[in-house]
């Protein structure tokens, strides 16, 4: 049986584990145990906690629960409301306003807790009704949460980056930094189509009535500049060689959890309790993946699967930007059915070299899979952003919510073909403050 072939069965068997709901982690491992069994016998089971765990034993792997816990502290605590309010009062003369303060407070509760559907949550819960209530259908107001949400894989710290650094062993200083221009230029698109649409329909044009006073703005500012101030010491320790991500993320979450009971006064031991239970949980989770995903790679690099679907692209007499485009169109179908971490952990191995090979930077193709990633966020089958709305707004349906979501599927599209046009978008910074990537 040629490779190819070994691998669409070892694919097919993994799909159909998936479809019944067996978790991630164990799908992976029942294939490439079952795999391995058939091809090399008993004996390799020798090698199966080796490997496994030869996933996890990477330092910077620290980072995840530390980048974890400072969202979960963050999410615990009502800054998502502060962030809100603080914007609303700067924002609402512009026409939308009010939708355009949720997005921007998206982005920046995304910066800080890495998490999409964390931030979908606590934006949502204040916005979201505040947004019907001002007269928003409720397509934009479900809509421009769900989408804002997604911006949690992209701005750093970005725990999708860190996973993907892990995989591809690229610096993680250095994928942060190219994510950002692209997370802001996502950050004006969607608030670009936001203002429009609302200018088109009519609606959030009330409160261009409102008036704040400058005494009033700045008087919403002193809980929120705090939290910022977190997110620019640790863009600063890392793109300044200060700290690594390890330790960067340990100090933020720190800083985080003693900012949410100094500002918030949240002495209650079991709050406390929650939050550390969850990052556990989430934490666990994201490891098991990871192990799972080192012997599942392991196992198709053993049956020559990764090497041969390399070297049949390499083959192909295709321009190089058709190819991107087919590895777009795959990218974009497996985050309909798997979430970000683990199609970055199982496409990886496949794709990096065809990246490198065919030319393209690989720092610049974090983010164009990232922003894939984004779009399986807020489209069905899985869709996680869209649950975590409707289940935030049971009020609102999953049509409705999907109809909201579509414009900003459509501002991500854009964004690709913006970054491929102008790939110095994403390189551009990181070459300025560290140089070419070796």
């Amino acid at each position: 049986m040629s490779p190819l072939v070994s691998g669409l069965l070892v694919m097919i068997g993994l799909l159909a584990l998936l479809g019944i709901g067996t978790p991630i982690a164990f799908a992976l491992g029942f294939v490439s145990i079952m795999a391995l069994l058939i091809v090399d016998g008993p004996g390799s089971l020798s090698i199966l906690g080796e490997t496994f765990f030869a996933g996890l034993a990477s330092f910077e792997l620290v980072s995840i629960p530390m980048f974890i816990l400072m969202g979960a502290a963050v999410a615990s605590s009502p800054a998502g409301k502060d962030l809100y309010e603080a914007l609303d009062r700067w924002l609402n003369r512009v026409p939308g306003g009010l939708v355009l303060s949720n997005l921007g407070a998206c982005s920046i509760f995304a910066a800080l807790s890495g998490s999409s559907p964390a931030t979908c949550a606590a934006i949502g819960k204040m916005g979201i009704p505040e947004m019907t209530d001002r007269g928003y259908p409720n397509e934009i107001a479900a809509g421009s949460i769900a989408a804002g949400g997604t911006l949690g894989i992209l701005i750093p710290p970005s725990i999708t980056m860190i996973v993907y650094g892990i995989a591809t062993e690229t610096s993680i200083g250095r994928l942060f930094i190219a994510g950002l221009l692209p997370g802001l230029m996502l950050t004006i698109l969607f608030m670009a189509w936001t203002i429009f649409e609302c200018k088109r329909r009519g609606v959030g044009l009330s409160a261009l009535t409102e008036r704040f006073t400058m005494k009033e703005r700045f008087a919403a500012l002193p809980r929120v500049l705090p939290f910022l101030t977190i997110i620019a010491g640790i863009l600063y320790v890392l793109y300044g060689g200060v700290a690594t991500p390890s330790e960067a993320s340990g100090v933020g979450a720190l800083l985080c959890i003693l900012l949410v009971v100094v500002i918030y006064r949240m002495w209650s031991f079991s709050k406390v309790t929650r939050m550390f239970r969850d990052t556990l949980k989430e934490s666990i989770m994201i490891m098991m993946i990871i192990g799972a995903s080192e012997l599942f790679s392991y196992t198709l690099s053993s049956m020559f699967v990764t090497q041969s679907i390399a070297g049949w692209i390499a083959d192909l007499d295709v321009n190089r930007w058709v190819l991107m485009a087919v590895i777009n169109l795959f990218l974009l179908f497996a985050g309909f059915f798997l979430p970000p971490v683990a199609v970055i952990l199982m496409t990886a191995p496949i794709l990096m070299p065809i990246i490198l090979q065919a030319g393209f930077d690989p720092y610049w193709f974090a983010v164009i899979l990232t922003i894939n990633m984004e779009i399986g966020l807020i489209t069905p089958p899985v869709g996680l952003n869209l649950y975590v709305i409707n289940g935030i707004a049971p009020n609102i349906t999953l049509a409705e919510i999907l109809r909201g979501s579509i414009p900003y599927v459509l501002c991500m599209v854009v964004g690709i073909v913006i970054l491929c046009l102008f790939p110095g978008i994403a390189t551009w910074l990181p070459e300025l403050m560290l140089g070419k990537a070796i």
